[in-house]
């Protein structure tokens, strides 16, 4: 185990993320909005009613990203229509006044705004949105060169883990650590949509035990449980990928949840961290009536006067837990008594001589 953690806690636009705080819901936009500056508009509004408290965005530039020989994943090929990756993403791309008006319109709902860029010229439009936290995504967790760039930027980032060994996320939290970045790692499987048998949520306590700090979960399973058993096993980060309709073409939207699913997924992680509670064992005030009608106390089992040494004989163990506690019957008994005492009196210590 390491004995540094990538953050204890960070702040994204004045909410406070770690182990004692509510959860931190991110609607992945991604690139459902199909090249609409209008259907980004859409998913916001979805997201705010939804209850989610940020939206993401992935800001690239295909010509940038995608060389001669980039390929399509597997799951992208029954879904998109398009001859290339590149022309694939092409359609997704905005102009830079599209993504300040974006950005603009995510603040006017009272959202956070978050971003993944994808190569290191798209830091630059980065720098012109004001972030409020930047993701990384899991191709990018060996990206050093644009994990160091984004570093520079002095925002809190979130780092998917898929696809990813525990020693290549090591050498991310290192690099990370050097540069004095806020950062917290995001389990994620990259399959999209993930399967029941693939999600894995026990690894979010292995990333919690290995680096001690806060953790998230990116969710790319269809199970809209999935995000509240997270937050069970640990996850203060959810994010989710939100698409106005899961059945249209697109590499996102099969693995996306639709404003419905995507409000009851909300409902459910909130719902979660209520049950989850704090840690910190101890008396809960709910339970107070029951601790002291239930537990069990040292009762008279017969009158007894003012001098009487307590035998065993002399006492019983019975509720209610108002007396001296069972577990205080050895000391107890040998011990005399300074006043009359009927039978059946639970015992206090005030009854007993010094």
């Amino acid at each position: 185990m390491l004995h540094t953690s990538p953050t204890s806690e960070l702040s994204i636009a004045g909410q406070r993320v770690g182990h004692d705080f509510a959860p931190f819901v991110i609607a992945e936009v991604g690139v459902n909005h199909d090249g609409s500056v209008q259907r980004a508009y859409d998913l916001i509004d979805a997201a705010a009613s939804a209850g989610a408290h940020a939206v993401k965005f992935q800001i690239f530039t295909a010509a940038e990203l995608m060389s001669q020989a980039s390929e399509f994943a597997g799951y992208q090929t029954a879904t998109v229509a398009a001859a290339t990756p590149t022309e694939m993403l092409r359609k997704f791309e905005f102009s830079v006044e599209g993504w300040q008006s974006v950005a603009a319109y995510t603040r006017a709902r009272g959202l956070a705004l978050i971003a993944t860029p994808f190569s290191l010229s798209d830091v630059a439009t980065l720098h012109l949105l004001g972030l409020d936290a930047v993701k990384i995504a899991s191709p990018d967790v060996v990206n050093r060169p644009l994990l160091l760039a984004v570093a520079a930027m002095g925002k809190p980032m979130l780092i998917s883990t898929g696809a990813a060994t525990l020693a290549e996320v090591t050498n991310c939290h290192r690099w990370l650590s050097l540069a004095g970045a806020q950062h917290l790692f995001m389990h994620c499987v990259s399959s999209y949509p993930t399967s029941d048998a693939d999600v894995n949520l026990c690894w979010i306590g292995e990333l919690m035990r290995h680096f001690g700090g806060p953790v998230g979960y990116s969710d790319h399973s269809t199970d809209l449980l999935a995000g509240a058993l997270a937050v069970a096993a640990g996850a203060r980060v959810l994010e989710k990928h939100l698409t106005h309709d899961c059945r249209a073409a697109g590499p996102d939207h099969a693995a996306s949840a639709d404003p419905a699913m995507f409000a009851e997924y909300t409902a459910a992680v909130c719902r979660a961290a209520l049950l989850v509670g704090k840690p910190g064992k101890h008396v809960l005030a709910c339970e107070q009536d029951v601790r002291r009608v239930s537990r069990q106390s040292l009762i008279t089992a017969r009158a007894m006067l003012p001098g009487d040494v307590l035998t065993a004989a002399d006492l019983r163990i019975q509720r209610p837990g108002t007396g001296i506690p069972a577990a205080e019957l050895e000391a107890t008994i040998g011990r005399s008594l300074k006043t009359h005492v009927a039978a059946g009196t639970p015992l206090t210590p005030d009854m007993l001589a010094a």
